[in-house]
């Protein structure tokens, strides 16, 4: 099988070491980002960091190169964490995050705040909350120019969506034409089943597959069968197939994924020929 276009992993992959469960000190995490980052290229995204550890970060960051950060900070801190992180010639601010906000009243305190500090060119997300607020907030986020996150798992069961949940969820964000990002879950291009924990995780690819055929008009029913797809060699088979316009479409709406470990998702990518080996990339 030939390797998917380039533009599948097209910064794909943020960088969430510091989060669970790999949990990642910082003084391992920056320079083992560094080290994907050169093993890697543009399939990297930002290194994703917290408001609350910009001072710890600041002591770990690296003088031989900018370190492009996804930063995560509630709308009543995020001036000053924005501020402080354009203060520091060692960072640059690639994306930001938001954590969840409850509904509609919220997520337009955000979107003004947003609107007043972020620096032009520079995505933010929302996350989105798993409650009937879900479309009001998504109606807020379409209108302020904003992505949603979408969590799609964490250390408890009762943080998965099911196939079901996620699929109406997909649907709501592209009926709005409101482009998101995933977090938490996603450590494997498939769906399974942790052994370990019982959780029912999701797979990013079939989740691109998933985003793939709502965007060609295809129901809510038909994502949630695509979520639940385990047949790797056939779906990889699929996805190979893509022209490159295809590709940038689906990738244009799931932009991207933080993982706590991003060898694991490119070692899957590489597993069904996907992509190419990365060869010595660091564990």
């Amino acid at each position: 099988m030939s390797a998917a276009p380039a533009e599948l992993c097209t910064g794909w992959f943020d960088d969430a070491a510091l989060f669970p469960p790999g949990d990642a000190p910082m003084a391992a995490a920056v320079p083992a980002h560094a080290a994907l980052r050169r093993g890697l290229g543009d399939a990297l995204g930002p290194f994703v960091v917290p408001a609350a550890r910009l001072d710890e970060l600041a002591r770990h960051a690296p003088d031989d190169g900018p370190l492009g950060i996804s930063l995560i900070a509630p709308a009543a801190g995020l001036a000053a964490a924005v501020a402080r992180v354009q203060a520091d010639p060692r960072l640059v601010l690639r994306a930001v995050e938001v954590p969840g906000v409850s509904g509609a009243a919220d997520a337009q305190q955000a979107a003004r705040v947003l609107g007043d500090v972020l620096p032009d060119g520079v995505p933010a997300a929302v996350e989105l909350p798993r409650t009937a607020a879900r479309d009001e907030v998504l109606d807020v986020l379409a209108g302020a120019g904003a992505r949603a996150k979408l969590r799609t798992g964490g250390l408890r069961a009762a943080l998965f969506p099911d196939a079901a949940e996620l699929a109406t969820t997909l649907c709501a964000c592209l009926a709005r034409e409101v482009a998101f990002k995933c977090t938490a879950g996603l450590h494997a291009a498939l769906p399974h089943r942790d052994p370990a924990t019982g959780s029912a995780h999701h797979g990013f690819l079939t989740v691109l597959l998933a985003t793939d055929a709502l965007a060609a008009g295809a129901g809510t029913a038909a994502a949630a069968d695509l979520l639940a797809r385990a047949d790797g060699p056939a779906v990889a088979a699929q996805v190979a197939a893509w022209p490159v316009g295809r590709v940038q479409r689906a990738r244009g709406w799931f932009t991207s994924f933080g993982t706590c470990s991003v060898t694991d998702p490119v070692r899957d990518l590489e597993a069904l020929g996907l992509r190419p080996a990365l060869g010595g990339s660091p564990a």
